[in-house]
């Protein structure tokens, strides 16, 4: 069906973006790792956690399509296209590839425009940001934790050439 009234996002990147473009009333399902928007957590039910999902609950929701991340969900998205559900994995890397995310969904769900106008303004917060940066006279060194056990930090998305 397209667009698709029905979905679950196994990943908290999709749902928040489907709540900026205004599209939150196709959500039918989330992981339970979503905190942003706050009301998802209220108004949504909880299907997943990251690497394990509740494939009976999903089906219950008889979503139109199922919206994952990684091959770190690969077990996940067999198990439902096996199920003859309507699956699309995203793998963002970068903060370009998380740009191309928004406007690919956006184009998913029917809102296109909407998605455009959302990464025209992210686009023009990041230039913001690495035109006062570039004016700073010591550059701040950061660490940054993805995920406490195992200890994950510097994947390719948050590197410098990132925001270079």
């Amino acid at each position: 069906m397209f667009p698709p009234t029905r979905i679950v996002c196994l990943t908290e990147e999709t749902v928040e973006t489907l709540y900026l473009l205004g599209e939150q009333d196709r959500i039918v399902g989330i992981s339970g790792y979503v905190v942003r928007p706050p009301q998802a957590r209220r108004e949504k039910p909880r299907v997943s956690a990251f690497t394990s999902a509740n494939i009976d609950k999903i089906l219950a929701l008889q979503p139109d399509l199922v919206l994952t991340f990684s091959d770190l969900q690969a077990d996940i998205v067999t198990d439902l296209i096996r199920r003859g559900v309507d699956v699309h994995a995203f793998n963002q890397r970068s903060v370009a590839g998380i740009l191309d995310m928004i406007r690919m969904l956006g184009a998913m769900v029917d809102a296109s425009k909407r998605a455009r106008q959302l990464v025209e303004g992210l686009e023009t917060r990041l230039a913001e940001v690495r035109s006062s940066s570039a004016r700073l006279q010591k550059r701040p060194r950061v660490f940054f934790e993805e995920w406490d056990d195992p200890l994950i930090s510097g994947i390719g998305w948050v590197a410098v050439q990132a925001w270079a």
